[in-house]
């Protein structure tokens, strides 16, 4: 779009900026003022924060889970917004079907979990996932090889995966029955009544775009939980 310094301002970008902006707005004015009777925004907002923090914080991690609500918080609402683009007439594009940017939060999960088991466990940390305890021990060595691998590398792999083929399935899924649907209708004075095969293309595409809503705050959620869960593990490998 243009350029800052040097810098590419491409619509991804520029997208991604957005979010920061819109999910800073929704929290600064919905929790700035603690109305005894609050507006429907102030308690959709507050709902908002306690789902994320007593329903998964508090719940998936413990006690020690309300000092990881803010970056939970801000993972979900990104997430959440970031897929919300799709279905978001005039731009219909998650910023997260672009794997740069669910790799790099599931990045930042990963350094979130290693540190989290470093603190808490020191360098016995990685002793516990290469050579387990709670493993007979003859099968120590190929259990502590497949949970290194499975940790360290396949975790934040499969979380960036899962977040960007959700999203990229469903927006190809859309951009083809629309674009279908289309140039039937347009194409009515050439094909005749064969073009009511484009109506039948926007009606299921409408069914899908409300199915989508449904996976794109299932996605958010499921992102946020697993990061929640694998701080969890790294705080307490025992469980």
């Amino acid at each position: 779009i243009w350029t800052i310094l040097g810098f590419p301002i491409t619509r991804t970008v520029f997208l991604i900026l957005a979010i920061a902006v819109i999910v800073s707005a929704l929290l600064f004015f919905g929790l700035r003022k603690k109305s005894v009777i609050p507006s429907k925004f102030q308690a959709l907002m507050e709902s908002l924060v306690s789902f994320v923090k007593d329903g998964i914080a508090i719940d998936i991690i413990g006690p020690e889970g309300v000092k990881y609500v803010p970056w939970l918080m801000s993972v979900f609402l990104f997430v959440l917004i970031g897929n919300m683009y799709e279905v978001t007439p005039g731009v219909n594009f998650p910023v997260t079907s672009r794997m740069a940017l669910p790799a790099m939060l599931a990045a930042i999960s990963w350094i979130v979990f290693v540190v989290a088991g470093i603190k808490r466990q020191g360098l016995r940390y990685f002793l516990g996932i290469v050579w387990p305890s709670s493993v007979p021990a003859a099968l120590r060595p190929l259990v502590g090889l497949f949970e290194f691998f499975s940790i360290l590398f396949i975790r934040p792999l499969t979380l960036a995966v899962r977040l960007f083929a959700n999203m990229v399935a469903g927006h190809l899924m859309l951009t083809l029955l629309l674009v279908s649907g289309w140039v039937f209708i347009s194409n009515v004075g050439e094909i005749g009544a064969k073009a009511g095969i484009g109506i039948a293309w926007f009606i299921m595409a409408l069914g899908i775009f409300i199915f989508e809503i449904v996976v794109i705050t299932l996605q958010a959620y499921i992102f946020t939980l697993l990061s929640a869960v694998y701080v969890q593990t790294s705080l307490y490998p025992d469980h």
